[in-house]
């Protein structure tokens, strides 16, 4: 054990003792001239980042997504949204770790590389694991499975196996968890992939930790833990092959030893800026305090581990967190807060109990082994087809010589009777499209209306407040349904009057009508729907703060809103107002302001800002570029 705690330390000071990898680079790249070899370096970065601070690495992939959206690289853009997204999941902010994810996936699909869709899905069913999707993780991880079978790539085969093996595991089917763990292994070993080999042990460990197989468990994890120094990872690899190795210590009961390697995962987690490292490694402190009796050290970490997942929105073990802080505080005599947390435990698995469906993940499964053997059945098919067709290709011309006119003429008659109903169809299908825009306004309504019902029961202003803006937000996502079924153009909304009935329902909504007058300074635009929803919400958001800051103490004033298209496909949008200034638009960091910056990048926007005599808030959108 102190020779393991040696090489972790002097791996530690390897790593980070110096920055001599990244100086090196960062020069490199303020000499470098041409793009695509800039866009290399920052890949580089990116990597040597990443094996020591997330933060820094999702800095320098945002300079990546910026120089090949510039560039207009194709090949480099999915890779740089792969890697901003990878930052993003591994910080557990899930949400814009999913949007560029989609993104990257678009990207590769776009150019056909199918390497890069298929690491794209292991990505995405990480994140699906966080959020305890685990019937949607297995599904993704199967699509990269077959991506990789296509391309015959053995490395990637072996890690999908073991990410299949992971699924497994996590729906309790261990036996079946582990025999797709020793199929990965068994290929790493062939192929002599040991960067593979030591995910593949780590899988095969947890598969073994699952059924019970702790010594075995803890062999692998010796193996994975021993490669892993050899091939001098990152930390955060590193982090969670010795919190794994701690798991086995602490089913053999081996406390002591738990202890040091958790403590361990949690200072890389920490140096590395982690979070699932932190918070696994805090709960299994917890955890271990708690199997030795120790109540009131065990607390604070397992108080810490739930903050952290709530905060997170981390599903993945949270019920287990939940029910050891229970425990907790039964054993201190704090029964009516252990009874809190024994409820949320109950609540959250009574949420998440329809995800978690083991005949719809074995259903995911046998739906994948059936296609392999289908496949090779079909390739026998289709070597007797060829033999048939080539015995009936005579036969078949002479047939179709005969019949050419016949047909010919039928068709005719066939193509004018198909034109009449094609006609009466669209129509049909026009008025259904109307109807259930209609339909998913009026739902919105409904929604829109209890949100104000519940708000009416509130006395607390500030979530008044945030039930107002929800419902002001919910409206303008109803606008744009009403104006759809409506209008005569079913895949566009003509925008002024968009914005007229929505500046309408916000002012009404705050009772600013008779103070606030908002002036629509554009010509007719149509936009389709996908960008029309976006850009009200945006609106939406910017004329709220602007009512709730811009114009104090009943103070009146006015707002201008123009929209206009301009040459090489930039969409520019202006909000301006006569208010107070720097206090206006653009006040507040909460929710609003995040969810105009993601719908900005959304539409692969910048924004802009201006403060004198009043608030200028200016937004110009390449629709060519957006996803």
């Amino acid at each position: 054990m102190k020779n393991l705690l040696l090489l972790l330390c002097l791996f530690s000071q390897h790593l980070f003792g110096q920055n001599t990898p990244i100086d090196s680079l960062e020069k490199r790249f303020a000499n470098e001239k041409t793009d695509s070899l800039k866009l290399d370096l920052i890949s580089q970065l990116v990597t040597v980042a990443f094996k020591t601070d997330l933060k820094t690495a999702l800095v320098y992939a945002k300079r990546g997504v910026a120089l090949a959206e510039k560039t207009g690289d194709k090949s480099w853009q999915p890779k740089f949204y792969e890697m901003q997204g990878r930052m993003h999941a591994n910080l557990l902010q899930l949400d814009s770790a999913t949007l560029f994810f989609d993104k990257a996936l678009a990207g590769y699909t776009a150019v056909g590389n199918k390497k890069g869709q298929a690491t794209t899905w292991f990505k995405i069913a990480w994140v699906h694991k966080k959020k305890g999707e685990i019937e949607k993780a297995m599904e993704a991880d199967l699509k990269a499975l077959r991506l990789m079978e296509a391309l015959n790539d053995q490395e990637g085969i072996s890690s999908a196996l073991g990410r299949v093996s992971e699924d497994l595991s996590r729906q309790g089917r261990q036996e079946e968890s582990l025999e797709y763990a020793q199929k990965a292994i068994a290929i790493c070993e062939k192929n002599g992939f040991n960067l593979e080999s030591m995910y593949a042990y780590r899988m095969a460990g947890d598969a073994c930790i699952s059924a019970g197989k702790n010594e075995q468990a803890l062999q692998f994890y010796e193996k994975s833990l021993s490669l892993s120094l050899l091939l001098k990872i990152g930390e955060m690899d590193l982090a969670d092959i010795t919190n794994c190795r701690g798991n086995a210590y602490k089913r053999l009961g081996r406390y002591e030893e738990a202890l040091k390697d958790y403590k361990t995962c949690l200072a890389l987690g920490e140096k590395a800026n982690y979070p699932p490292a932190i918070s696994a490694s805090t709960a299994n402190l917890g955890e271990v305090h708690l199997l030795m009796g120790q109540y009131a050290e065990a607390l604070p970490y397992q108080l810490k581990t739930v903050e952290l997942q709530e905060k997170d929105n981390d599903l993945s073990n949270l019920i287990e967190n939940y029910g050891h802080v229970s425990t907790i505080y039964e054993r201190l005599g704090d029964y009516k807060s252990a009874l809190n947390f024994e409820r949320k435990a109950r609540r959250l698995r009574d949420s998440t109990a329809s995800v978690q469906s083991d005949a719809a993940i074995s259903e995911l499964r046998t739906q994948y082994e059936t296609e392999q053997k289908e496949a090779t059945i079909a390739s026998q098919e289709q070597q007797l087809e060829q033999q048939r067709l080539v015995q009936w290709l005579s036969i078949g011309v002479a047939v179709l010589l005969a019949g050419f006119l016949f047909f010919g003429y039928r068709s005719y008659q066939a193509r004018t009777r198909s034109n009449k109903l094609l006609a009466t169809k669209n129509a049909e299908n026009e008025l259904l499209l109307k109807e259930i825009h209609h339909r998913v306004k009026n739902n919105l309504e409904i929604v829109s209306s209890l949100l104000a019902l519940q708000s009416a029961q509130i006395d607390d202003k500030g979530i008044k407040d945030a039930m107002l803006e929800g419902q002001n937000r919910v409206q303008s996502i109803g606008i744009v349904h009403q104006k759809l079924y409506q209008g005569e153009n079913l895949g566009a909304i003509e925008m002024k009057d968009y914005f007229l009935n929505l500046s309408e329902s916000i002012l009404d909504s705050f009772g600013a009508d008779e103070r606030v007058t908002i002036e629509c300074a554009m010509e007719q635009l149509d936009v389709d729907i996908d960008t029309a929803v976006p850009l009200g919400l945006i609106v939406n958001e910017l004329l709220t703060n602007t009512l709730k800051y811009a114009f104090p103490d009943g103070r009146k004033g006015n707002v201008r809103i123009k929209l206009e298209k301009r040459p090489g496909g930039l969409l520019h949008l202006e909000i301006a107002d006569n208010g107070v200034g720097k206090s206006g638009i653009t006040h507040g960091t909460g929710f609003g302001t995040q969810l105009v910056s993601l719908l900005t990048r959304q539409l692969s926007g910048s924004m802009r800002e201006d403060v004198q005599n009043g608030t200028t808030i200016s937004f110009d959108f390449n629709l060519k570029k957006a996803a």
